[in-house]
C-alpha cells in the first residue's frame, strides 16, 4: 500500500477501493492516519484533504488516542521501561535493550502530539519483540495442555481487536496483549484456541473456554475495560 509522509500527522496508508467513491480519512489502530479513495483517483487528492482539514484531523486523531499517557520511568510490556531524558537539540526516541529513551527537547511535553506518535512508534517495536518471543511458546504450551490443534501464529497491531482465529487454523494475536496481565494473555490464547474448534460463540465454545480458564466471565469482563490500541 502507498505511503505519504506528512510533517504534522505523520504516515498516512493509502488504501484503493473499488467501493469507494470519495476521499475518506480515518484514524487506524495502530495511531496512523488511513486514506481510502477510489481505484484510479491521483494520490494528490489525498493530501489536498490533509491540508484543507488540519484542525478536524486534529481533533480526529485527538478523539481517537488511547487514554495512555506516557510518563518517565513507566513500563511498557512486561520486560520494556520509559526513560526521558531533556536534550537541547532535536527529539529523539530510540529502543536499546530494554529501555526505551526519549530525548526530549526543551519546551517539549511527553503529551504533544509529534512526541506521542514517536514514542508509540518504538512502543510498538518494543511490543512486538516481546510479543514474538513470549506469545508462541505460551500458545503452544496451552494447546498441549488442552488438546487444541492450530496452524499457525501471526501478529498484529493494526487490529481493534485482540486476536482471531479464521477456518483454517490460523490465530492471529495484537502485539497489545503484552500490555495486559498474564491472566488476561492466557484468557485471549485460550479464546482463540477455543475457536480452532467452534467458530462461533455457542454454548459449545463457551464451555470449551472455561474448560482451559474457569474464570474466564471475570477475565472477559475486565478485558472489556482495556483497549487494544497502542
Amino acid at each position: 500500500m502507498p505511503i505519504i509522509q506528512d510533517e504534522e500527522f505523520g504516515k498516512i496508508t493509502i488504501r484503493r477501493s473499488a467501493r469507494a467513491s470519495q476521499v475518506r480519512l480515518r484514524v487506524a489502530p495502530d495511531g496512523t492516519l488511513r486514506a481510502s479513495l477510489p481505484l484510479y483517483a491521483p494520490i494528490f487528492l489525498v493530501k489536498r484533504l490533509v491540508k484543507s482539514s488540519r484542525n478536524e484531523l486534529r481533533k480526529l486523531m485527538t478523539d481517537a488516542a488511547p487514554s495512555l499517557a506516557f510518563e518517565d520511568g513507566m513500563r511498557i510490556g512486561k520486560s520494556h521501561h520509559l526513560s526521558v531524558r531533556a536534550t537541547s537539540g532535536a527529539l529523539q526516541v530510540k529502543r536499546s535493550g530494554q529501555q526505551i529513551y526519549v530525548m526530549l527537547p526543551h519546551g517539549a511535553s511527553l503529551s504533544d502530539s509529534v512526541v506521542v506518535r514517536a514514542i508509540r512508534e518504538v512502543v510498538q517495536v518494543a511490543l512486538r519483540l516481546e510479543a514474538k518471543s513470549y506469545l508462541p511458546k505460551r500458545l503452544s504450551f496451552l494447546a498441549r495442555a488442552h488438546g487444541y490443534e492450530y496452524t499457525q501464529v501471526r501478529f498484529s497491531h493494526a487490529s481493534g481487536r485482540w486476536g482471531s482465529c479464521n477456518s483454517q487454523g490460523v490465530i492471529s494475536l495484537n502485539i497489545a496483549l503484552m500490555k495486559l496481565p498474564f491472566q488476561l494473555i492466557d484468557y485471549v490464547l485460550i479464546h482463540e484456541l477455543a475457536h480452532t474448534e467452534h467458530l462461533n460463540h455457542s454454548p459449545a465454545f463457551w464451555e470449551r473456554v472455561a474448560s482451559g480458564d474457569p474464570n474466564y466471565k471475570q477475565h472477559r469482563a475486565t478485558l472489556k475495560q482495556e483497549s487494544p490500541s497502542i
